[in-house]
């Protein structure tokens, strides 16, 4: 098992597990997304324990092994999935901690199924975790694990990490059960938040709803205190410094460059296909410099990848139907036999793919409007070893603390985006590579080890456990 730093076993418990597969026949492979990428190189450095969801419905998977990881995986229903998943997880929670566009549903079904899951998430956990050993819950979905898991195991060291944003509470109080989340989240021993201001909002939250008293990062609540704080996360920088220097990774960036005609410049999109990221104002931005002519085939060419995400519900599927009518628009507008404005892939893509892409790119466009971090701004910074490129980076986005070299943009201002642009474009020398050199420093200063080793340090630092 992971050890943690006390030296007792480590349980990390989130909503799906780090692998995925086709169907039954086929076999596992590792998962895409930020959190799996994040987790991922800890516990490859010893084998833990991983308590998740599978990611098919009405699954019953005893316990099992993959690349040294020991998996537990939770069974969800069909019920289950529409309504703690689709429903209270995501059409609920987060559009709600995002304060971006899309309505929050506030529906008393999802509530119970979500309140249901997260019982059942605790009991996996439970079962899992040796005595006297740390648990540490992931994210948004699995808020009131903690306080479950305590009541159950006041034996264990409990530690929570959020992925997304905490709002600030004129946003939470729209939530009916918001007293109820507080509460389940207070059973931890620690609770981390990717940038201080969603700690500050946490702990504004804490005050209101459960009426604590809170001394700066402490919260009061009876007689136990809990930590609360900010725990940027980050990549496995040295693994993928490593592998963009791989000379099968940089002959496929000289293919696609090569496939793409050898443009004099490539930009470069990568994100979930969400309505937070931001990709319907970025390609607005850029229909505008292609009707103005200051991008276009062949001299310039962008690359979109929009993965496949929540397919099920209908805000990501009218999503993606605005999206490729754009898309097709601007391409109708704007290509060239051979040569379109915009190349569109709605697919995942394997990390030495994406090394590849980020190599390819003289352009690197991460413009959320709304981000706990955005892992992929880190990814492009690691993968450019020979310190070139630019990244264009929003501004409502974690990573900007950490990346603040960026070309920083507010992707609300269409104006501004496309002067950042041209900007990017524009770009090279002595100047690009110092900012460059600059965050890859940070990066590798503060990479994923160091932000899993700064979490479970601070969790060991909590007050001893009821040693029953």
């Amino acid at each position: 098992m992971v050890v943690a730093p006390g030296g007792e076993a480590l349980v990390i418990v989130a909503n799906r597990l780090p692998v995925e597969r086709a169907d039954p026949a086929s076999p596992w492979r590792t998962s895409p997304g930020g959190l799996v990428s994040a987790l991922i190189p800890v516990l490859q450095r010893q084998p833990g324990v991983w308590v998740g969801w599978a990611g098919a419905a009405d699954e019953d998977l005893d316990p099992f092994d993959f690349e040294g990881l020991s998996l537990q995986p939770v069974t969800l229903s069909a019920t289950d999935i529409e309504r703690y998943y689709e429903g209270f997880s995501n059409a609920t929670l987060w559009p709600l901690y995002h304060d971006v566009t899309g309505e929050a549903v506030f529906e008393r079904g999802w509530w119970e199924a979500y309140s249901r899951v997260n019982q059942r998430f605790a009991e996996a956990a439970s079962r899992s975790a040796p005595p006297g050993s740390t648990v540490w819950v992931h994210d948004y979905q699995l808020q009131l694990v903690p306080a479950l898991l305590r009541r159950a195991r006041p034996d264990l060291r409990i530690g929570w990490f959020n992925h997304i944003p905490f709002p600030g509470y004129e946003i939470y109080a729209r939530l009916p059960w918001r007293h109820q989340i507080v509460e389940g989240l207070l059973g931890a021993d620690l609770l981390g938040f990717q940038r201080r201001d969603d700690a500050v909002n946490f702990l504004r939250a804490a005050r209101r709803c459960a009426e604590v008293v809170t001394r700066g990062s402490v919260v009061e609540y009876g007689d136990r205190q809990i930590r609360v704080g900010a725990f940027p996360i980050s990549v496995d920088t040295a693994a993928l410094d490593a592998l963009a220097r791989d000379p099968t990774t940089r002959a496929r960036a000289r293919q696609i460059r090569h496939d793409l005609g050898d443009p004099e410049a490539v930009l470069l999109g990568v994100d979930r296909l969400d309505y937070t990221k931001g990709i319907i104002n970025r390609l607005r931005a850029y229909s505008e410099l292609l009707e103005e002519g200051a991008v276009g085939p062949p001299r310039t060419v962008l690359i979109q990848v929009a993965s496949p995400s929540r397919d099920r519900v209908r805000e990501y599927q009218l999503l993606r139907e605005e999206l490729e009518t754009l898309v097709g628009r601007i391409n109708g507008d704007y290509s060239s036999v051979g040569r379109p404005a915009i190349h569109y892939l709605h697919q995942s893509f394997p990390r030495d793919e994406m090394a590849a892409l980020y190599l390819t790119a003289d352009v690197m466009l991460v413009t959320p409007l709304k981000d706990g971090m955005n892992l992929v701004a880190k990814e492009y910074v690691a993968c450019r070893s020979d310190e070139s490129g630019v990244l264009v980076l929003s501004e409502f986005t974690g990573a900007v603390d950490d990346l603040r070299q960026a070309i920083v943009i507010n992707p609300w201002d269409m104006d501004g985006t496309k002067e950042a642009i041209r900007q990017a474009l524009n770009g090279g020398g002595a100047a690009t590579r110092r900012r460059m050199r600059t965050m890859r420093n940070h990066i590798f200063t503060e990479d994923v080890h160091h932000w899993a080793a700064a979490f479970l340090g601070a969790l060991e630092l909590t007050v001893d456990r009821d040693p029953r």
